[in-house]
Parts: C-alpha cells; sequence; structure tokens
C-alpha cells in the first residue's frame, strides 16, 4: 500500500481509504457481521484512513464502527468523521451551529469508542450558509483542536467552487484538509482544475466516491441516483465497452482514481471482505491509457457534468 502526506498535517494517509458510509446501510442492506470483517480487513491490508459520518444510516454506521474499532489498535488507524448534517428516523437535518458542532464531536467519539478523532469536517457545506461555516462551525472545531480532542479540522462537498471559498474566506490554517467526491473519477475530472488553489495553501486533499457513486458500476447506479440522464446513459455505455473488453469498469475506475500522486487518499465503500481485497488488488497497477481514452471517447458531451447533492 502507498501512503501519501496530506497537507502540513504531518498525517500519512493509505492512498487507497475506507469510507464507513456503507456500514450504515445506505447503499444496501448490511449484516454488520459483514461490515465488521470488511474494517478489519481493510486494516490488517494497509489501509489506515477510515472516514465516516452521524449522517450516514443516520448514527448506524458510526455505532458499527464503532464495534469493528474496539478490536483494532487505536495506532493502527486515522479516524475521520464530520459535524453540520444528521438524521432521524428517516429524515435528514442539517444543523451547523458552534454549539452543534461542539455536540456532535463528543457524541461521535462516544459512538466510535475513541478519545481522540484525527480529522473532523464540516460536511456538505453546500447545505449550509457559508459564512456561518467560515464564522460558526469552524472556529467551534478549531477551539477543539486547541484543546487535544481533535487533531485536525476540515471540510466536505461536492461543490468545489464552496470549498474554495471557505477557504478563502477563513484565516490561514484554519482549513487543513477538503473532501470532494464524484469529481476525480473516469466520468469527471473537475478536481484537477482546484489541485494548484489548495496546494499552495498546504491543503491536504481527499477524493471519494471513484465509482461516482455507482455509475461507473457493473451493477449501476442506484434509482436515486441524480445525474442527469444523458450522463447516466454514457456511463452504461461504458460499462458495456469495460465488460465486452472483459476488463470490469471498476477496475479501470479505481486504478484510475488512484492515479493523481498530488490526491493524498481516494476512499471507497464496501461492506464486504472480498471487495475490500479485490479493491486492494485493483489499484497494483496503474490504468491502461489506452482504456482510459476509450472511455473520455464514450462519455463525449456528457463528461464533465455534474448534478446538486441532494
Amino acid at each position: 500500500m502507498e501512503y501519501r502526506e496530506l497537507g502540513r498535517t504531518g498525517l500519512k494517509l493509505s492512498a487507497l481509504g475506507f469510507g464507513a458510509s456503507s456500514l450504515g446501510g445506505v447503499f444496501h442492506d448490511l449484516k454488520e457481521a459483514d461490515g465488521i470483517r470488511a474494517v478489519h480487513t481493510a486494516i490488517d491490508n494497509g489501509i489506515n484512513f477510515i472516514d465516516v459520518s452521524p449522517y450516514y444510516g443516520h448514527l448506524k454506521a458510526e455505532m458499527v464502527l464503532g464495534k469493528a474499532l474496539r478490536e483494532i489498535p487505536r495506532e493502527k488507524y486515522i479516524l475521520s468523521t464530520k459535524v453540520g448534517r444528521y438524521g432521524r428516523d428517516g429524515i435528514n437535518t442539517w444543523d451547523y451551529s458552534g454549539k452543534r458542532a461542539h455536540d456532535s464531536v463528543f457524541e461521535s467519539m462516544e459512538r466510535l469508542g475513541v478519545d481522540y478523532i484525527d480529522i473532523i469536517n464540516v460536511h456538505d457545506i453546500e447545505f449550509a450558509d457559508l459564512h456561518q461555516v467560515a464564522r460558526e462551525t469552524l472556529p467551534a472545531l478549531v477551539e477543539l483542536r486547541g484543546k487535544g480532542v481533535v487533531g485536525h479540522v476540515g471540510i466536505t462537498d461536492l461543490q468545489l467552487e464552496n470549498l474554495k471559498w471557505v477557504v478563502s474566506n477563513t484565516p490561514a490554517g484554519t482549513v487543513e484538509s477538503i473532501l470532494n467526491f464524484c469529481h476525480y473519477c473516469l466520468c469527471d475530472d473537475a478536481l484537477l482544475d482546484y489541485l494548484d488553489f489548495f496546494e499552495s495553501r498546504g491543503i491536504g486533499i481527499i477524493n471519494a466516491s471513484p465509482l461516482s457513486m455507482g455509475l461507473l458500476s457493473s451493477r449501476g447506479a442506484p434509482q436515486w441516483h441524480p445525474a442527469p440522464a444523458a450522463l447516466q446513459q454514457a456511463c452504461r455505455k461504458a460499462v458495456e465497452f469495460c465488460e465486452a473488453s472483459d476488463y470490469p469498469i471498476e477496475h479501470l475506475a479505481m486504478q484510475y482514481s488512484l492515479g493523481e500522486p498530488r490526491i493524498t487518499s481516494t476512499l471507497f465503500s464496501s461492506t464486504s471482505a472480498e471487495n475490500v481485497l479485490k479493491n486492494i488488488d485493483y489499484i497494483r497497477t496503474p490504468a491502461p491509457a489506452a482504456m482510459v481514452q476509450k472511455v473520455r471517447e464514450i462519455m463525449g458531451d456528457a463528461f464533465g457534468t455534474t448534478w446538486k447533492n441532494s
């Protein structure tokens, strides 16, 4: 496993990270024991970065992950969770107040069974008033960083322009990492346009959803996927091309998303230990350039099409 430095944090993250959203049953039904085994398999095979949120499964992902972490020495993993986005009884909620952010950190630590969080993020800032994030949410987390409760502070969002705005409108050193998803994968590379900006400020870069929330998978995108029809159709054609070439699109997508060395870690999520091992095996070699080029051609004008989060 390759390890890369996250900005100026001093943390070295595995290039492939474990996203724990699936532990909340977000994408498919979950057998808890399978999810725990997937976490253990990831750690045993060199993955040291785990990302979660109280929003995933409306607390369930943190609780299941906490059970898995009880059997793993603390020094073996770097843990990231989030504040701001929540849910209860199937209803999504948001609260970016400083007090809620402060309390949420301690609630997450209790669910996760830890007394320290390596990276705390403001979750999906496009749902917030960005001025509140800059003036209230982040200062609350910076205060906890100063007290040693959390190690480092970051922000996450689908919309790259929001991440840039918050970094530009907060004191240097406030934001230490950004987490963006679906913008460095086979159907969209918009994150590349922002790398120089974040790097110039010493901010670490985390990529997520190399399969673009299922668009780039043999299984296909879930019915709720917000991507426009033209992009979904182009991705299906790319899947068919890869199947005909006897090269699963998941293989190509994972290779491609880990091919940019300026991106510290790319997160994938699975409750299957077998899939964890498969993804680790996928990234042992770089993506075949000819295959990537052909998929880009298939994408055509749909390449780079994005959507609003939901």
